[in-house]
């Protein structure tokens, strides 16, 4: 007998780092062929030779790599062992340890924590001896008293499941914290400040305008451009940052709507969440300085990588959103606006929420379905739940049905979610219970997942938490990704798909070809024999490949037009034989 060795590693996570080592974690390879027997990771410094690398053994998809120089950027990689043998090395990925100061600035922030922690500790203790010298004098007296007590626990401890809706906490003091959770933060709107600066100073940090270095032009925001640089702080090494800038000649108002943005993400601390280093307000321009992505926005990271990336790895991704977006529902912070042009992706593929400038406030007058926030931005229909779009109405769940957006945004890599249907058909659609279809090969399970996500009681839909939990199962046992959704014939729930016009309005396949903007494969399709619509709805993948088409995007295009196609051909024959 012959065993194959098993596939690569698709990707590493780092779950923490200190000034002498990094704990990292992977899922295991698609295709183990066999029992995994153990891992085997190999790394060196990046400024030296791969020949200088070490290497360690792990019976788990995690390892603690310790021994390491502080401030050190480490080279590493992870394979799979079966008694086949040693399978190929993932690709390389870049992790580095903590300089002195980081670890220190890291120990401070713990701290209150661990001080806090050990208080509630000596005052939980304290109270379960008072406690039980009451109970065991009143136990004979009062059998009712202990069902009170475990009522009163009930509706106060982590088992509850209602939480309390701070959507429409107007003062920082009207913000309660969560009862049984000493010392938990919980997001405050820099808008309810009665001076919006107080705000800036108590959760971001004023950066000297003499570290910051401009370097390139990056994009252009709401207020401003926004730059490439580099932050060199004291002691700290120096990094690559993003810069938004606040334009000359502006408002006070403007001012502090832009300012707002560092007040809400200096209230944030998640590896799956945008970083703030700081802002400059005394110079000009007024700055908002954060971690630089190297990889840009998703939505366009995909398109420029289509079909690039395994679902393993796409699964990664989402896990990430999907983490990022239950930090902030722990902290009551509700985003409004998620959606893969505001998730940024750096260099190892970790996508973070990004994008916290959005309005709170709705203009209530208005008809269009587009809504105007009251910054004069736009709040898009086609991500947005229809409660927040008919009442207004933003919550946890709202986001969860735009991650469910995000979601098949990431399976097609970065398509327009409802094509080119207009606002009011998106609205009209979701309210007969019409829902996107699974983009191509994308797994089952994952199109259940959005369609959860996208349930018309917000009560039903999953929290993020179990999101999160959902990809953690679905990493641990790739295989559950094998099986491959697919639109069926008779729908059991109403799948939308306008990606293109009713097959009976073309009269020819250039006409088809034309309306999915495919018209460069026209003499590919006529000179391979596929003169006729039938003939094109009987089209697989392996014909696409015979007559040129060869990239994934354009096979993907074509073949969900085709799949649709094929369908509307099957209802209409159906239609007939009954009439």
């Amino acid at each position: 007998l012959s065993f194959a060795a098993p596939s690569i590693v698709p990707i590493m996570h780092q779950v923490s780092s200190t000034m002498k080592s990094i704990t990292l974690s992977w899922p295991q390879p698609e295709q183990p062929n066999g029992i995994i027997l153990d891992y085997e990771l190999r790394y060196y410094e990046k400024e030296l030779s791969e020949v200088n690398s070490t290497q360690v053994r792990s019976q788990k998809n995690t390892a603690l790599v310790d021994g390491l120089r502080p401030g050190t950027m480490y080279v590493m990689q992870v394979r799979a062992r079966t008694v086949a043998g040693f399978g190929k090395y993932s690709s390389k990925m870049c992790f580095q340890t903590l300089t002195d100061d980081e670890y220190k600035s890291e120990l401070r922030e713990q701290l209150p924590l661990i001080a806090g922690s050990a208080a509630a500790g000596v005052v939980f203790i304290v109270s379960l001896v008072a406690i039980s010298i009451v109970c065991s004098r009143k136990r004979a007296y009062n059998k009712e008293a202990v069902y009170s007590d475990k009522l009163q626990h009930y509706s106060t401890g982590r088992e509850l499941t209602l939480r309390p809706d701070l959507s429409n906490c107007h003062t920082p003091m009207g913000c309660p914290t969560l009862p049984g959770s000493p010392g938990m933060k919980i997001y405050i709107d820099p808008f309810t400040y009665e001076d919006p600066n107080e705000a800036v100073r108590e959760f971001a940090k004023e950066i000297d305008v003499s570290t910051v270095k401009i370097e390139e032009v990056i994009g252009a925001g709401e207020f401003g451009e926004v730059y490439k640089g580099r932050l060199k702080l004291p002691g700290k090494r120096e990094i690559y940052v993003a810069i938004k800038t606040l334009k000359a000649g502006y408002s006070e108002k403007q001012r502090r709507d832009f300012l707002s943005e560092a007040s809400i993400m200096g209230q944030f601390d998640h590896p799956n969440i945008i970083r703030l280093e700081g802002v400059v307000t005394k110079s000009r321009p007024v700055m908002i300085v954060t971690e630089f992505m190297e990889n840009g926005a998703l939505d366009s990271f995909l398109r420029q990588n289509d079909g690039q990336f395994t679902v393993i790895q796409l699964v990664g991704m989402l896990r990430g959103i999907a983490a990022g977006m239950k930090y902030l529902s722990e902290m009551n912070y509700v985003h409004r606006d998620l959606a893969a042009r505001n998730i940024l992706v750096n260099s190892n593929l970790v996508c973070k929420v990004s994008d916290f400038g959005l309005s709170r406030y709705l203009q209530e007058d208005t008809s269009d379905p587009t809504y105007t926030s009251s910054l004069g931005g736009k709040i898009p229909v086609r991500w947005t739940s229809p409660e927040a779009i008919a009442y207004r109405k933003f919550t946890s769940a709202s986001d969860v049905w735009s991650y469910g957006i995000v979601m098949w945004e990431v399976m097609s890599f970065g398509e327009r979610p409802y094509w080119d249907m207009s606002n009011q058909d998106v609205i009209n659609a979701i309210e007969q219970d019409y829902r996107l279809p699974p983009p191509m090969d994308c797994p089952t399970a994952l199109h259940q997942l959005m369609l959860d996500c996208w349930q018309k009681d917000r009560n039903t839909r999953p929290r993020f938490t179990d999101i999160v939990s959902t990809f953690d199962k679905l990493i641990r046992n790739p295989t559950s990704l094998k099986a491959v959704a697919s639109i069926p014939t008779i729908p059991s729930q109403p799948l939308l798909d306008r990606s293109i016009p009713d097959f009976t309005t073309f009269s020819s396949v250039e006409d088809w070809l034309a309306a999915v903007k495919m018209s460069q494969y026209r003499d590919n399709f006529l000179n391979s024999g596929f003169t006729s619509l039938q003939l094109v709805t009987q089209m697989t993948s392996e014909d696409l490949l015979r007559i040129g088409v060869t990239l994934a995007g354009h096979q993907k295009k074509i073949l969900n037009s085709i799949q649709s196609m094929h369908l509307q051909m099957s209802q209409c024959q159906t239609g007939t034989e009954l009439a």
